[in-house]
């Protein structure tokens, strides 16, 4: 386990909302991810960017986990993230693609980080919160991670303690409660 700079996830967030184009501030959201998952024990970049075969779905970034017990031994091997570095909320349509995505590659976990949250009400299971409660229901679980969540880290203890936190949520309440 090791310690999560806030200078540098706050530069980073800095440089995603100054970046030119919606294209490179995903990409510096994607560093910041690749950065503050790095922190932790067993964990490591597979790849970025990645198309299917088909080039008609697109991982932004997938980490290989090795399972340590100091690490992340609660997750799958493969992780796979999605990044929105949105003004708004992300809605039920992204987070139903990223779904299908991930039961296409054969995984039931998968990370979205969006910045400003996802759209719609926990108690009414509305917009993408239905999206969500219906990819539990056929054995996905998504973790939903926002900026405010990651500005609050300062080591990848934390990290692992707000998925646990988070899985729990998701699997108690039957939806995210971001």
């Amino acid at each position: 386990m090791a310690a999560i700079s806030r200078r540098r996830v706050s530069a980073l967030f800095r440089d995603g909302l100054n970046g030119g184009t919606t294209t490179e501030q995903g990409r510096i959201l994607e560093d910041l991810i690749c950065y503050v998952f790095s922190r932790v024990s067993g964990i490591s970049i597979f790849k970025r960017n990645i198309l299917n075969v088909f080039d008609t779905e697109e991982i932004d970034v997938a980490f290989w986990n090795d399972r340590l017990i100091t690490g992340l031994p609660f997750l799958p091997n493969v992780l796979l993230v999605e990044c929105k570095n949105w003004h708004n909320p992300v809605g039920s349509q992204e987070v139903s693609y990223f779904a299908n995505r991930l039961r296409n590659r054969g995984c039931d976990f998968g990370i979205l980080v969006a910045t400003n949250g996802i759209t719609g009400t926990a108690s009414d299971l509305t917009a993408a919160r239905f999206q969500m409660a219906t990819a539990l229901r056929e054995g996905q679980r998504i973790m939903v991670i926002t900026r405010e969540e990651l500005e609050e880290l300062s080591h990848s203890r934390q990290l692992s303690t707000l998925l646990k936190r988070k899985i729990c949520e998701l699997v108690v309440s039957g939806t995210t409660l971001v």
